[in-house]
């Protein structure tokens, strides 16, 4: 887990060319790896959602990103399991 604090330490550039936009984060904190390596795994979650975002309704997509946010606290018995496997590839 990332405190805000850690986060402070970072300076973040947003760039636009050719149709992307790209965030940009410098870190100087001591724990400047372990907080790319947890943003770089919120980036490929959001991205892999874009990509099977039109097979899902509004209300998978929102259905998705929450039990990413709250997964190490929610039981697993307890989630629906009717979601749909992403594809991958």
């Amino acid at each position: 887990m990332t405190t805000r604090p850690e986060l402070l330490g970072g300076v973040a550039r947003q760039t636009r060319h050719a149709g992307q936009t790209r965030i940009s984060v410098n870190l100087s904190h001591s724990k400047g790896n372990r907080i790319k390596s947890q943003l770089a795994e919120a980036s490929a979650f959001l991205q892999n959602l874009l990509t099977t975002a039109e097979q899902l309704t509004n209300a998978q997509r929102w259905e998705r990103i929450l039990l990413r946010i709250f997964e190490k606290f929610i039981k697993p018995t307890l989630l629906n399991t009717s979601l749909p496997v992403p594809a991958t590839g």
